[in-house]
């Protein structure tokens, strides 16, 4: 709320007429009850009211916070309804999604308490409260389901050594299983512990596809909830074994047993290995080996899907770079110490962020300490996709798309049959490979920071000191729209301005606006014009949008398209980056320009004329305001007397405003120097701009530091040449995993075998590998008997040769002689 609005309500006079307008509201019928988000003439019902001071008398009492606003998508969370009011004898019945129903309760202090629901899908899920049994609904508000991977371990009971809760009953592996929650979590002196199983029914892809949880049996019952149990697993009785995921509730003994959505506290999903039959005991390992063929028999009959999947960045440093199409996998995550659980010799993994269209199916891929992608035909711990995604996909609730379950029921368990619980994971990487990234295409990246200054998709940079409301991207063929709102740095002596709002919107997407806070120390994000608190988790899963938000000073919100928009503050300044994916190539327009590859037609004005003189300041000052938005496709929130006064009742761009195009050069300026060893190198104009300019060396530092992380990034999402993985020839061996131009693979022969081909290939240029093709042979003794025979033969008629030598010889001196004795003896 401004200053002045502030002054102004403090005024008794005014608030007398408010409490007046709202009776008058009621009265009219014009009040909030069946009527959250409206406006009225009179008051109003709509969440800006409250900045606004506008809002109907009743707003609070039917349009209601909650506290806590999020919890598991199993349900069981206790939360209250703030500022409305409860009579103690009210029967509270709370309605989620208008069709399931809890039963709530009114505490000592009068206030008004609902349990969450157990849900198949996650995001935002309005509620309504009825106060008398559930006659009448007439209060509202929204609940936040969480995927429970995604969930704060202390909202979660916590399995004490996991691994072995996961391998139990395989060799080695028994004795005690302990579990630890937070005991406030359940409203109760004692606890039982159930177990729940989860399964999909009906034939894949089918109207009758069904997933499923149903309560399975007590493991203990009347414990005292000292947020502790341990136990020693036997294989379950009545069948119950067949179920092979699941998750323990703890919740209160004084409910029946497996009675539905009541406060409560669960485990992560798991696989029930500790109470399967005993003939997993026995023989754990072909146990495993008969679901994994069974597994592989299925596959095999259901379509395909790696066909629809994206294909994963080259490398670690484009995968984070990514952030539009991907995100951190939560199970292998380099920033909190690479404990990666499903793929040994990784030390970070990210999730395609949006499942594919058709099959709801997911991409992983992964990456080793040098940063390069890890592939399963060369490791275990390499890149899976997965035929459900891990996070699900709207509209959730039917299999494949039920967050966090399908994919434990498809791609998961199975890894456990195949893999962990068995020595056969040929079979799981037969259906699981890892896709390569010769397809793979690096995003295209703007940015707008500082002063305000811009570097365009193509890498076109300027400076635009408006003061408005402005287009930054526009593309009407994918049907997004990101717009930018600047004020002045520093109030009216300083003739400069810098960004302070974006907001953002695709197709028919939820709106998204982020937009500093009072005092400019942080980044506040508005959701369909409410603003939206990221005190208990860091993602939602919004309409039509992702928005990721770990700190206040960092906020990614994520498109279907791929199209991602990163949001940062540093020293009290926003930068916005836009990242688009290549399907948007030729279809933008825009403060950000014509993403096509070509600088020369980056700024083309709103009337379509092109902007010819990129280095005239005047000229860019009016190229930047032909692209002032006006009311009608305004996507910001005028939740203030000064946003309302400024922008909406203005011209979108002030025409009054002019600022300073051109650094001034004063050596007697006090902050010259400060400018000189602030600002140097590549980008340093932009930075000796908003010190010299917008009088401020913490504006120059902030520019200077977005400025190079922006020329680290686009140096991060630089395409990468690829050869593709080179597999070992038959019965031989390779030295190198890495596929990438300039790698290096040396290939080997078993012992027995020699080597045709090339002993070592590099992957070249043009994305092929050098050198001839590689196979190993069996030396043939054909040869050898081929030779041994000539040899023979040649030392045979040598040996003939000379018998018939000397014949002739021994002949010869016979001859001789008996000639001499014939002459002798005439």
């Amino acid at each position: 709320m401004s200053d002045n609005l502030t002054a102004r309500m403090e005024r008794p006079g005014l608030v007398i007429v408010l409490i007046l307008v709202s009776c008058v509201c009621g009265t009219l019928g014009q009040a909030c009850e069946g009527n959250c988000g409206e406006m009225f003439s009179s008051c109003s019902c709509h969440s800006t009211c409250v900045s606004l001071g506008t809002c109907c008398i009743d707003y609070t009492e039917y349009c209601v916070n909650i506290s806590p606003y999020s919890g598991s998508i199993m349900g069981g969370q206790d939360f209250i309804v703030l500022d409305a009011s409860f009579n103690k004898s009210s029967h509270i019945v709370c309605r989620f999604n208008n069709k399931t129903n809890t039963v709530g309760y009114v505490d000592d202090n009068g206030r008004g308490h609902c349990i969450s629901p157990l849900l198949y899908e996650t995001g935002w899920v309005p509620f309504h409260i009825s106060s008398d049994n559930g006659t009448t609904f007439s209060r509202a508000g929204a609940w936040l389901s969480v995927h429970t991977g995604k969930l704060d371990n202390q909202f979660k009971a916590d399995l004490v050594n996991s691994t072995k809760w996961q391998y139990y009953g395989t060799p080695n592996v028994q004795g005690t299983l302990k579990m630890t929650w937070n005991s406030s979590l359940v409203r109760a002196d004692r606890v039982n512990m159930e177990l729940w199983g989860y399964r999909e029914t009906g034939k894949p892809y089918s109207e009758y596809w069904q997933g499923e949880w149903e309560y399975l049996y007590s493991l203990a019952k009347d414990q005292p909830n000292n947020g502790s149990f341990s136990f020693l697993p036997k294989p379950a009785e009545d069948g119950f074994s067949s179920w092979e995921l699941g998750s323990i509730r703890v919740s209160s003994s004084s409910y029946p047993d497996g009675t539905w959505n009541v406060q409560a506290t669960w485990t992560e999903d798991h696989a029930l290995a500790w109470h399967l039959e005993e003939k997993f005991r026995q023989n754990s390992a072909a146990w495993a080996l008969e679901k994994c063929l069974a597994w592989d028999q299925l596959e095999n009959e259901l379509p395909t899907f790696l066909s629809e999947i994206i294909d994963c960045p080259c490398t670690l440093a484009q995968a984070r770079a990514d952030t539009g199409r991907f995100h951190t996998d939560y199970g292998c995550d380099i920033e909190k110490g690479s404990v990666c659980t499903y793929h040994p010799g990784s030390v970070h993994c990210v999730r395609a962020i949006q499942a594919s269209p058709m099959y709801g199916a997911g991409q992983q891929c992964c990456y080793d300490s040098t940063g390069a992608q890890v592939l399963t035909a060369d490791s275990i711990g390499g890149s899976t996709p997965d035929r459900a995604h891990d996070w699900g996909s709207p509209p959730y609730r039917k299999p494949p798309r039920i967050p966090g379950q399908s994919h434990w029921v498809y791609d998961v368990l199975s890894f456990y049959y195949c893999c962990l619980w068995s020595d056969n994971c040929h079979y799981y990487f037969k259906h699981r490979p890892s896709s390569d990234c010769r397809q793979y295409k690096s995003p295209s990246s703007a940015v707008v920071f500082g002063d305000p200054h811009f570097i365009t998709f193509d890498g076109v940079s300027y400076t635009f000191n408006g003061k408005g409301e402005y287009t930054l991207v526009t593309s009407a063929e994918r049907k997004l729209t990101v717009q930018g709102r600047t004020d002045l740095v520093n109030g009216t002596a300083i003739k400069a301005t810098k960004l302070t709002a974006v907001a953002m919107m695709e197709a028919s997407s939820d709106i998204i606006e982020v937009r500093l806070v009072t005092g400019h120390r942080g980044l506040e994000v508005l959701h369909n014009q409410k603003t939206l608190s990221f005190a208990e988790q860091t993602w939602m899963d919004l309409h039509g949008v992702f928005v990721f938000s770990p700190s206040s000073m960092n906020v990614t919100v994520m498109f279907p398209s791929g199209a991602g928009v990163e949001v940062r503050l540093t020293e009290e300044t926003m930068a916005t980056t836009v990242l688009l994916p290549e399907e948007f190539k030729d279809s933008t327009l825009g403060l950000l320009g014509k993403m096509n590859g070509d600088p020369k037609d980056d700024l083309v004005l709103s009337n379509g004329q092109l902007l010819q003189n990129h280095s005239n300041p005047e000229e860019l000052f009016s190229f930047g305001a032909s692209w002032a938005i006006d009311n009608s496709s305004a996507l910001f929130t005028y939740d203030s007397q000064y946003l309302l006064d400024t922008y909406y009742h203005a011209p979108r761009h002030d025409p009054s405003f002019f600022p300073v195009f051109s650094v001034p050069e004063n050596p007697d300026d006090p902050l010259t120097n400060q400018a000189t060893l602030i600002c140097s190198g590549e980008g340093s104009q932009f930075c000796r701009y908003d010190i010299l300019v917008g009088r401020s060396p913490r504006m120059g530092n902030a520019t200077r530091v977005s400025f190079q992380s922006h020329i680290s990034l686009v140096e991060d999402l630089k395409p990468v040449i690829s050869c593709g993985r080179l597999p070992p020839p038959t019965n031989g061996k390779k030295h190198g995993t890495t596929y990438l131009h300039g790698a290096k693979v040396r290939l080997s022969c078993d012992e027995g075998y020699i080597l045709k081909g090339s002993e070592e290939r590099i992957c070249q240029r043009n994305g092929q590998w050098s050198g001839e093709d590689t196979s190993c042979f069996v030396p043939s003794k054909l040869g050898g008997i081929v030779a041994g025979s000539v040899i023979g033969a040649l030392l045979l008629a040598v040996i003939t040769t000379s018998l018939v030598l000397l014949y002739r010889k021994q002949r010869r001196k016979s001859s001789d002689s008996e000639e001499e004795e014939k002459s002798e003896a005439f």
